[in-house]
């Protein structure tokens, strides 16, 4: 956990806010409450090198033991989830996919949703191109900055 500055923190919070990332795999979480902004994040254990970023994850559907993982974070027609939230390829439960590999999109065209907090945030198209690599699985929990699909 790291503080940025000391102040009076309900340590019940921070607990709660600890369980939470424990139960989600997140690596961080913040809020603001009272004009007071409380961050958690997770440190990398003694022993262990830390991850090279959320790109780094192996997702069950890429797993291959033989394959190296790609680090997508760099790639130029990369688009990344702008918060903490939940990824959905639909507006809908059941709901026909916003995109799928191959589909040309626009500027400003909404690939994919992000639930934050309740809200259902489009995530629009930085560019113009073709989707060549959808890198999220729907349902799948996505932290800030994480590569989310591939516009070539």
């Amino acid at each position: 956990m790291i503080f940025r500055r000391k102040i009076s923190v309900d340590p019940e919070l921070v607990r709660e806010l600890s369980r939470l990332l424990e139960e989600t795999g997140l690596g961080e979480i913040e809020i603001e409450r009272d004009g007071t902004r409380v961050r958690v994040a997770r440190e990398a254990s003694v022993g262990t090198q830390p991850a090279a970023g959320p790109a780094a994850r192996v997702r069950p559907a890429e797993a291959d033991a033989a394959a190296p993982v790609e680090d997508y974070s760099k790639h130029p027609g990369v688009l990344v989830s702008p918060m903490v939230g939940t990824a959905y390829r639909a507006t809908e439960p059941g709901g026909k996919p916003l995109c799928e590999v191959g589909t040309k999109v626009v500027v400003g065209q909404a690939l994919l949703v992000v639930e934050a907090m309740k809200t259902m945030n489009a995530i629009p198209s930085p560019r113009a191109g073709i989707v060549a690599k959808i890198l999220v699985e729907d349902g799948q929990p996505v932290e800030f900055g994480e590569p989310l699909l591939i516009i070539e």
